[in-house]
């Protein structure tokens, strides 16, 4: 429990118990109970928003393979072409262009 051991937790909870006043306890509970709504509201929207970002990327992967593939396709059928005219004027001028 954050990184302390449970005797090193009762030796604080015996120093508070010693040092705050018996009249001051309900504002330390009270201030305890927000801290930790606090804290708890912060992990769970941390969470939500991890799960989010985690949906989004589970998401756009298969999106970013199609982009790849159609990109891939669109780029092999405009090589061709130029492939063919460069293949056709090699041969015209007797394989001497480059």
């Amino acid at each position: 429990m954050f990184g302390i051991s449970w005797a090193e937790f009762f030796v604080v909870l015996l120093v508070a118990v010693l040092v705050i006043p018996a009249r001051h306890w309900p504002d330390v509970a009270r201030f305890l109970a927000r801290a930790v709504k606090f804290v708890r509201g912060v992990v769970w929207r941390i969470t939500d928003a991890s799960e989010k970002i985690k949906e989004q990327i589970e998401r756009e992967a298969p999106i970013d393979q199609l982009i790849k593939t159609t990109t891939d396709d669109i780029l092999a059928e405009i090589s061709e072409p130029i492939n063919k005219v460069k293949r056709k004027s090699a041969k015209k001028s007797g394989g001497k262009n480059k």
